[in-house]
C-alpha cells in the first residue's frame, strides 16, 4: 500500500500535530541505480521511456547517441526531484538531506520519490503568524538555499559520475567551501575529468551543450551567496532542463552565459582559421555590448584574481614556417590582478608567461625542454571611461577601437531577427562606457633554468621569441587602455590598437 501525504491532529494544549506518512518504494535508491555498470540501459527500462513518457521533459524521440540519451534520463530525474522538493516548500517544510541515497524510483507511476523525511524542518519554529515574522522569513529562505545547494550535488554527481568517487568528490566540496566561484567549475574540473577519459568525459560534453547551459544551471544551485542560489520553479524553467521542443525564453544572463561559453569552447579548439577568427570577434563584441557590470565600483569588485589568457583578436604567430634563434613553446600567461584594500582605487597587475625552450633538432616530436617564465608587474589606476565607435570618415585618426569592416559586420547582425531581441539597442550605439586603465611603471623579470641562464645572448633571444609569440599588452602592460567586460568567470580588456584580450578566471592553483 502506498500512502504518501501527512495527518493532522488537533491536542489538548491547542497546538496541531503535524506527521509525515510516507510509502516504501524498495531498497534500490537513485545511487544504487547509477552506480550500475549497464545504468543507462537499465533506467530507461526501469522509467519505462517512449515517445509518450520523454515529451514531459520536451522531447518526442527515444535512442539516440550515449550523451543524448543520458541528458535526456538527467532531465527526467532533475525534473521529477525538483518537483517533489517544490511540494516540500511549499508546504513549508524543508527536507534538509537530500541525497542521491534518499531518492528512490517509485515501481508504481515510475516517478522520482523524495524520500527520508525524518529530518525534515519546518520553516517557521513558532508558527507562521508569530510575532518574530522576519527571522522566520530569514530562516526560511536560509532552508531553502540549503536544500537547492544539496539538489546542486546531486546533479552534479548525476551528470559527472566520476564524482561518485569519494575522494574527487571531497575535492570537489572543498573548491566550493574555499569560496571559489561555482561558475569557474568548468575551468577547475576540465583537465582533470579529460584526461582520466581517452574519449573526454561525458558529463563535460553535457553540460557544455546548448551554450553551455548546463554549467548555468549548477552555478545557480551552487551559488555561493544562500540568496542567489536558483529556486525550484525557476530551475524548471531553466533551458537546461527544458527539451528541443519547448520555447524557452532565455534571460539577459544566459544569453550572457552562452555568448562567453560558445568563445571559449571555440578558443579551446586551436583551430583558428579565419571564419573562427571571425566568430570570436562576433561574440567578444556582443558580450561587451551585454556587459553587465558598466561602473568601476564594480570592476574594483570582480577584477581581483588570476585570469588565464584564452584568446586575443590580434595577431598570432606561432613556430611555423619560421626559423626562429630559439625554439620556445608557450604555456599558459596569466594575469593576476589584486588591490591592496577596499578603500583603494589602484590594481597590481602581474603577468606571467610560461614557456619551454626546446634544445635540439628534434623539437617538432619531443617537446621537452627548459623551463623558463616570463614576470611582468605594474600598477594600474582604474576610472571610468567611454569606448567610441567611429564611423568610417574617421578612423584615419591616430586612435581607433577595431576596424570599421568588423563593426559594419556587427551592426548588420546585430539587425538581424537572431540577436534583435537579445541587444538592448534599437541601432548602433556611438560609444559603450568601459573601465579605463592608466598604468604605472612596469618591472619585467624572467627565470629560466640552467643551463641557458648562463648565456646573455640565448636569454635575450628567448625574450625576443617569447615576446613574438604572446599579445605585446602581455609584454608591454601599458598597452592595455580599458577593460569592456567582466562577469565572475570572463574578462575582456581592449589593447591600444584595438585588439581584444579574452581571459577566464582561473583556479588552476586548486589540484583534483
Amino acid at each position: 500500500m502506498q500512502v504518501h501525504g501527512y495527518v493532522c491532529s488537533s491536542a489538548s494544549s491547542g497546538l496541531d500535530l503535524f506527521t509525515l506518512v510516507h510509502g516504501y518504494h524498495g531498497s534500490f535508491s537513485l545511487r544504487h541505480w547509477l552506480q550500475q555498470s549497464d545504468w543507462l540501459p537499465t533506467l530507461e527500462v526501469t522509467l519505462a521511456l517512449d515517445e509518450e513518457s520523454v515529451k514531459r521533459v520536451g522531447d518526442d524521440t527515444v535512442g539516440g547517441p550515449a550523451v543524448s540519451r543520458q541528458l535526456r534520463i538527467i532531465r527526467i530525474l532533475m525534473r521529477d526531484l525538483l518537483i517533489g522538493v517544490n511540494y516540500l516548500h511549499s508546504h513549508g517544510l524543508a527536507h534538509t538531506e537530500l541525497r542521491l541515497e534518499n531518492v528512490h524510483i517509485s515501481p508504481v507511476d515510475r516517478h522520482i520519490k523524495v524520500g527520508i523525511l525524518g529530518n525534515a524542518a519546518d520553516f517557521y519554529e513558532d508558527g507562521p503568524n508569530s510575532n518574530s515574522l522576519d527571522n522566520s522569513m530569514d530562516r526560511r529562505q536560509m532552508m531553502i538555499a540549503f536544500d537547492m545547494r544539496c539538489v546542486g550535488f546531486m546533479m552534479a554527481k548525476m551528470v559527472l559520475r566520476e564524482l561518485m568517487d569519494p575522494l574527487i568528490f571531497a575535492r570537489f566540496k572543498s573548491f566550493l567551501i574555499k569560496g571559489n566561484d561555482p561558475s569557474c567549475l568548468r575551468e577547475f574540473l576540465l583537465q582533470t575529468l579529460s584526461r582520466n577519459s581517452s574519449s573526454g568525459s561525458v558529463g563535460l560534453q553535457i553540460l557544455d551543450r546548448n551554450w553551455g547551459a548546463g554549467w548555468n544551471l549548477l552555478s545557480l544551485l551552487l551559488a555561493t551567496k544562500p540568496s542567489e542560489r536558483i529556486s525550484c520553479l525557476d530551475a524548471l524553467r531553466h533551458p537546461f532542463l527544458c527539451g528541443p521542443r519547448w520555447r524557452v525564453v532565455p534571460s539577459m544572463d544566459i544569453i550572457r552565459w552562452g555568448l562567453g561559453s560558445t568563445a571559449a569552447r571555440i578558443s579551446e579548439e586551436y583551430i583558428y582559421s579565419q571564419p573562427q577568427r571571425n566568430r570570436l570577434a562576433y561574440f567578444i563584441e556582443l558580450m561587451e555590448m551585454l556587459n553587465p557590470h558598466s561602473k568601476p565600483k564594480n570592476w574594483l569588485e570582480l577584477l581581483p584574481g588570476k585570469w588565464r589568457l584564452l584568446y586575443c583578436t590580434g595577431r598570432h604567430i606561432g613556430l611555423t614556417l619560421r626559423q626562429p634563434s630559439a625554439r620556445v613553446l608557450i604555456g599558459d600567461a596569466n594575469l593576476t590582478i589584486s588591490r591592496a584594500s577596499k578603500s583603494e582605487t589602484s590594481l597590481s597587475f602581474a603577468s606571467d608567461v610560461g614557456f619551454t625552450v626546446m634544445v635540439g633538432h628534434d623539437w617538432p616530436h619531443d617537446k621537452t625542454g627548459v623551463v623558463g617564465k616570463l614576470e611582468i608587474d605594474s600598477v594600474f589606476r582604474l576610472t571610468s571611461g567611454k569606448r567610441l565607435y567611429l564611423k568610417k570618415e574617421k578612423t584615419t585618426e591616430k586612435f581607433s577601437f577595431g576596424e570599421s569592416s568588423n563593426l559594419d559586420s556587427l551592426f548588420q547582425k546585430q539587425t538581424g531577427r537572431k540577436w534583435r531581441k537579445a541587444i538592448p539597442f534599437k541601432e548602433f550605439p556611438s560609444s559603450l562606457p568601459v573601465a579605463k586603465l592608466v598604468s604605472g611603471d612596469i618591472e619585467v623579470t624572467m627565470n629560466l633554468g640552467d643551463p641557458l641562464n648562463q648565456n646573455v645572448v640565448t636569454a635575450r633571444n628567448i625574450i625576443q621569441e617569447v615576446r613574438t609569440q604572446i599579445p605585446p599588452e602581455m609584454f608591454d602592460l601599458s598597452k592595455l587602455v580599458c577593460g569592456t567586460y567582466v562577469d565572475s568567470r570572463l574578462l575582456v580588456l581592449r589593447g591600444m590598437n584595438g585588439s581584444a584580450l579574452l581571459f577566464t578566471r582561473s583556479c588552476f592553483d586548486e589540484k583534483m
